[in-house]
């Protein structure tokens, strides 16, 4: 089974529009068709941004909406330490090398995302990094990627 870390803007992105690309990686996920790989600081990051868009009022998010999410990727995805060694693979925007971490521990297919920093680097220690287009087309033909 494929083994994938989502990027925030994915979850983000999935929650606020459910009828979007990125809905569909999660409905995918939750029939079960790839593993979600995430670790405590993408659900730690991933519940912070869900608090401030709920707090703000400005979508249609609901405080059960954030914790059931954050309940369901403690219990349904394979949460590994993220601790892997990557420090200076994104020197512009540091934060997103958890999701490198991520990958590397859990020995990743798949970093989906929608962060150019992620993207520019294509790949990393093997592990490609796609847009969520290009997950959805791998989904549908595995021999697209």
């Amino acid at each position: 089974m494929l083994r994938v870390v989502l990027d925030t803007n994915v979850f983000v992105s999935g929650l606020l529009n459910k009828t979007g690309l990125p809905a569909s990686i999660l409905d995918a996920w939750r029939a079960g068709r790839y593993l979600l790989i995430t670790s405590p600081a993408i659900i730690s990051e991933i519940t912070s941004v869900l608090d401030s868009l709920w707090r703000g009022r400005k979508y249609r998010l609901t405080r059960e909406d954030v914790t059931e999410l954050a309940r369901l990727l403690e219990q349904d995805a394979l949460v590994v330490p993220g601790q892997a060694e990557v420090r200076g693979a994104i020197a512009e925007d540091p934060t997103d090398e958890m999701f490198l971490a991520c990958a590397l521990d859990a020995a990743a297919d798949f970093i989906v995302t929608g962060d150019h920093h992620l993207l520019d680097l294509k790949s990393y220690r093997g592990i490609p990094i796609v847009t969520v287009q290009q997950f959805a087309e791998h989904l549908e033909s595995p021999t697209t990627l």
